[in-house]
């Protein structure tokens, strides 16, 4: 059944968003690298949506039916037309403005360079760095009519090559050269030459050595284009139930790599018998399975572009700092005794949290410790403090949610690992995910057993605290950190549920308490009285919680959202949602931390959560949300969203239309919210 109510298709609206992320590589008041990078953004994130949510659609397409309530008048098979349509549009888009970016990098005596305009000294150059690095990594499969067609790896940039002799042109043969993009970079740097400095891609530096490469043939030309394909990225767990969940998710992992393709890029220029053959032996049609594209695939590694570039090609250098409360060399614990203390990250060094682990760790009063990882960093320095804890003799209750998406390998292997050393690890919640951001310490001291708790919004991962705008509050208050608790014993025993009378807990009273504060909301705009929220998150796409949004807009309820990506609502609408105002922020660093403040009549509730409103967060994880009860953090918190609230350099206006107009204003000042908080935060926290 397809919703009739005015709502935004879910897909459709997540492509509007990656559409923000392209006007970032587009605007030329963004740093000329950072434009570069932005381009890499986006098709990593145009990756993975194809290998989850169009893998999605196209499994709706083959049932004929929506698996979840699919929101917008839309049938699958229309949505999978719109989707294709959106996204040959933006890849035009992505083509000309890396066209535009050429040009600027060359203004800059910054030359992107293919295998045809090597000079021969670059060409030497070139030529030793393939024996070198890169021939040991290759391994062309020449490809017939009569043999099985190779399996192509998820993501991965290959090179279909012609090849014929020039005195002969109808005998000829196709090989298959995957681009070895993990093991060598995928751009090199030439020696410069004066100012001039010159990049060539990895898949160009294979195509000059050609020769080197099938010299066994008696071919004397050598043609190859780019191919990529994408890969369907839903696991498939199986019902023995002699296989622990471990091994039925390593296994399933196996599987995915072998999904079924959602998507095959090719380069544009490639001859038409080769295309056919190709498509013909990986059984995929033109137009809906394969779409032409440029010379290279995977701009994604653009986001590693080499930093060759002046100061003024990158954004200016915010350095995290120290949290005024928490000085070098002084007891974290001690000062969460004093007062809670609010991280804001990347603005603040996520140091802090690691030495609050660590210090737990090593502290002869301390118990037990918990924490729950949904991504960590490869080396991380989080898991390594647990390990040092257990190895100091403490109590260690790890939940490990197997189930985050694409990090599943990287978990398996910290499950692992932590049991190894003697840790309890728990492996998520039957059927939920874990998706909450919490870590508990119990400390043994007079009169007994006390709590300290860290709730954030985002996880404890160092590498993306650096580039991911999150909160995390830092607390001893024992309404807070014995909830905390709570929430560890659940986890130890599902069949213990808890009445929670402060933190706010998915899937048991979440959805229930946001209802109550949006209703207590509504019934003060009935009676006159001033009624207002303000509600940042990363997605709004729950449709129960869209209609009491719409339901509070025509009571009165002056509503304000900030919402980085998925967004369901159509504001403005005359008689029914003109008391809204939506913003996106999409700037240097990645929005995700969510926050909800409500009026209340003068006695203002706000919450920090790990959940955004989808049906997955409220219905099927384990999420937490925490009431801010220090006045002067939720003073902090106000701040922030007042701050965004008034950015006019990069919020955009969040419209039915989905022009992703910028919020521009009259006035002569110019507001940018990423950089005006760090300014805020730093002028009174450090």
């Amino acid at each position: 059944m397809y919703s009739k109510e005015k709502f935004i298709n879910r897909e459709i609206s997540w492509l509007s968003f990656n559409e923000r992320v392209l006007q970032e590589a587009q605007d030329p008041n963004t740093p000329l690298f950072e434009r570069i990078r932005f381009i890499g953004i986006f098709s990593n994130n145009l990756d993975e949506f194809f290998r989850v949510r169009v893998a999605a659609v196209r499994r709706m397409v083959s049932l004929g039916k929506d698996e979840e309530n699919l929101l917008g008048q839309l049938t699958p098979g229309e949505l999978h037309n719109n989707i294709q349509k959106i996204v040959n549009e933006q890849q035009n888009k992505v083509q000309e403005i890396y066209s535009g970016i050429l040009t600027e990098l060359e203004e800059n005596n910054i030359f992107i360079i293919n295998e045809k305009d090597l000079s021969e000294k670059q060409g030497a150059f070139v030529r030793s760095y393939f024996y070198e690095k890169v021939l040991p990594n290759l391994v062309p499969i020449m490809l017939s009519k009569k043999n099985k067609f190779p399996y192509l790896r998820d993501r991965s940039v290959y090179l279909a090559v012609k090849l014929w002799s020039s005195n002969d042109p109808t005998e000829f043969a196709y090989s298959l050269i995957r681009i070895p993009g993990r093991s060598v970079p995928r751009f090199l740097v030439l020696p410069s030459e004066g100012e001039k400095q010159f990049v060539i891609f990895l898949d160009d530096i294979i195509r000059f050595c050609m020769n080197d490469i099938f010299f066994y043939f008696d071919y004397d030309v050598h043609e190859a284009y780019t191919i990529k394909i994408t890969r369907d990225a839903e696991l498939d767990l199986d019902d023995d139930i002699s296989k622990s969940f471990v091994e039925k998710m390593s296994q399933s992992l196996k599987k995915r790599k072998k999904g079924k393709p959602v998507r095959l890029i090719y380069d544009r220029e490639m001859p038409d018998d080769l295309l056919k053959f190709l498509l013909k032996k990986m059984k995929m049609a033109e137009g809906s399975d394969a779409v032409p594209g440029g010379r290279y695939h995977n701009h994604k590694d653009f986001m590693n572009f080499p930093e060759i570039g002046k100061k003024e090609h990158f954004y200016p250098k915010l350095p995290p700092f120290r949290h005024k409360d928490l000085p070098p060399f002084t007891s974290i614990m001690k000062m969460m005794r004093q007062k809670d203390i609010m991280l804001h990250y990347p603005y603040q060094t996520f140091n802090h949290l690691i030495d609050f682990i660590r210090e737990a760790a090593i502290d002869p009063s301390v118990k037990e410790i918990g924490l729950t990882i949904y991504r960590v960093a490869p080396a991380s320095k989080v898991v390594n403090a647990l390990l040092n804890a257990v190895r100091n003799g403490k109590k260690v209750t790890v939940v490990v949610e197997l189930q985050a998406r694409f990090d599943e390998e990287a978990n398996i292997f910290w499950s692992n690992k932590l049991q190894e050393e003697g840790a309890d690890v728990i492996n998520g919640v039957p059927g939920m995910k874990v998706h909450s951001k919490l870590a508990w310490v119990q400390r043994k001291e007079e009169g007994g057993m006390r709590n300290y708790a860290y709730i954030g919004t985002g996880n404890f991962h160092e590498g993306t605290a650096r580039v991911y705008a999150d909160d995390g509050l830092l607390t001893a208050d024992a309404r807070l950190a014995n909830e905390v608790e709570k929430v560890f014993e659940f986890f130890k025993q599902n069949y213990q549920h808890f009445d929670y009378k402060h933190l706010v807990v998915s899937p048991f009273n979440m959805r229930k308490q946001w209802e109550k504060n949006i209703d207590h909301e509504i019934e003060l705009a009935k009676q006159g009285k001033p009624a207002w929220m303000i509600l940042k998150m990363n997605s709004l796409i729950d449709p129960k919680m869209m209609k009491k949004v719409y339901q509070a807009a025509q009571a009165g309820v002056k509503t304000k959202l900030i919402v980085r990506g998925i967004f369901g609502l159509q504001i403005g609408l005359n008689g029914f949602s003109e008391n809204i105002q939506a913003i996106s922020i999409v700037d240097k660093y990645l929005e995700h931390s969510r926050i909800f403040l409500f009026g209340a009549g003068g006695e203002e509730k706000m919450y920090i959560s790990s959940a955004d409103w989808m049906p997955r967060n409220l219905n099927r994880r384990v999420e937490v949300a925490c009431p801010i009860y220090d006045e002067s953090i939720k003073n902090e918190l106000k701040q922030m969203l007042e701050i965004q609230l008034k950015d006019n350099t990069r919020a955009r206006i969040l419209d039915p239309e989905l022009s992703n107009n910028y919020a521009k204003d009259n006035g002569e000042k110019n507001y940018r919210a990423q950089e005006d908080y760090y300014n805020y935060i730093k002028s009174i926290t450090s």
